[in-house]
């Protein structure tokens, strides 16, 4: 069991485990948990900040039976969910004497050797006269043990989670992930009443979507990082996949448009979206249903993610040449048509492999009407050249992968580009 402090717990167990062996390795070293943003700007001490940045449902637990065994109480499971804490490690300090360096091996060396949470050193934690906040922490009482394990991010995920840290300049990094942390639902559930007659209920003749696919293959780069969420464009073909899908009549709807597929049996309908015009697709969220009319039936709805495509960018009304930090107006054309009511971020990423410096702007000139062009203004922006990607209501815009296995940058990103100088 372990109750609602259990994630604090788990982060305040990594810094005393580190604090422990930098400042061994490191004099005057020492673990804080501090957004990296908010770290000294200036000449920092030596230390190692960790950043709780994502957690998600564990896989084990998310279809975990949940349900009552037995009749007597005692017998009776309380809910629990199950999660994964993703941590951001930031070494900082003296670069001459390459303190991030020795703390990074520091920190490796320690996770490898102790790549489990033991219940000791959970109770030494909620012990500590220093963290009283967690005195009524129940995490140690755990059964499943916590492991520690390193996450292998490449530069476009390292790249995308320092990005969200306004103007704050890259630092050594490493991530790991500990699993499983276990949050008890407060109340045991109670024995249903018994059933007292069964009664039966006849439903229409109803389609049913299991699951929906991509035809068409995108660089590897994308299918080993995104594998679980498909990459659907507006040039996509989708393959819905599921039960009694076929009638005399069988449309699609996605979103506020109702077509006809291309090829319809009753486990799989295949829909081209390059026949359905653009102007009637929205980038972000979009609700799929397949539609009988005949029989006045359909199916469950599913969301797929329409993402947007950067056809065209420009840069003018430049100000601040020659300075540390410039404005300009930077203008966007996109595939899609963009609502004047949809939430629209332009993200700008430095184009470098060590410097992951980045901006995000919210907000857009001339929004009082749908557009597929749309005007950003840029403030406080560094001179350099950045990779530019467009999110519309959470749909993000995919970079270009160079596959010319000849080229420099092969298997590099290398547009969107835009340059402010």
């Amino acid at each position: 069991m372990s109750n609602y402090l259990a994630i604090a717990t788990v982060t305040a167990t990594l810094q005393r485990s580190l604090q422990a062996s930098i400042q061994i390795d490191v004099d005057g070293a020492r673990v804080t948990t501090v957004r990296p943003d908010r770290l000294n700007s200036g000449s920092p001490e030596a230390g190692v900040n960790i950043y709780l940045y994502d957690i998600l449902l564990n896989p084990a637990w998310r279809s975990a039976d949940l349900r009552q065994r037995h009749s007597e109480e005692k017998y009776t499971k309380r809910s629990q969910t199950g999660l994964d804490l993703y941590y951001l490690l930031t070494c900082y300090g003296n670069d001459v004497e390459l303190e991030p360096q020795r703390l990074m091996g520091s920190i490796i060396r320690t996770f490898n050797s102790k790549s489990n949470i033991t219940q000791e050193v959970i109770r030494e934690t909620v012990a500590d006269s220093t963290l009283t906040f967690l005195a009524d922490s129940d995490l140690a009482e755990q059964v499943e043990t916590i492991s520690i394990t390193p996450v292998d991010l490449n530069v476009e995920e390292i790249s995308k989670i320092w990005s969200v840290f306004f103007q704050t300049p890259y630092c050594l990094s490493i991530a790991y992930k500990t699993s499983v942390v276990l949050i008890d639902a407060g109340e045991i559930p109670k024995k249903p009443l018994p059933v007292r007659n069964l009664q039966r209920h006849v439903t229409p003749y109803q389609p049913a979507i299991a699951q929906i696919k991509v035809q068409e293959e995108l660089s590897q780069v994308w299918q080993t990082q995104l594998a679980a969420t498909p990459l659907i464009l507006a040039t996509s073909t989708l393959i819905i996949k599921g039960n009694k899908l076929s009638a005399d009549i069988t449309q699609v709807r996605i979103g506020d448009v109702t077509v006809t597929p291309q090829t319809v049996t009753d486990k799989q309908i295949t829909l081209n979206l390059s026949s359905i015009p653009i102007e009637s697709l929205r980038a972000g969220m979009q609700s799929v249903q397949v539609i009988h009319p005949q029989q006045r039936v359909s199916s469950n709805l599913v969301p797929i993610l329409l993402r947007p495509t950067i056809e065209e960018i420009t840069v003018s009304n430049l100000e601040g040449r020659g300075s540390d930090l410039q404005s300009a107006d930077i203008t966007v054309q996109v595939n899609f048509t963009i609502g004047k009511a949809q939430q629209v971020t332009l993200i700008l990423t430095e184009l470098s492999l060590t410097q992951f410096t980045g901006y995000s702007y919210e907000q857009t000139k001339n929004r009082r009407n749908s557009s597929h062009i749309l005007t950003f203004a840029v403030n406080d922006c560094a001179p350099g050249t950045y990779l530019a990607r467009l999110v519309v209501d959470g749909a993000e815009s995919l970079l270009t992968v160079d596959t010319d296995s000849n080229s420099s940058t092969f298997e590099q990103y290398i547009a969107p580009v835009v340059v402010i100088s």
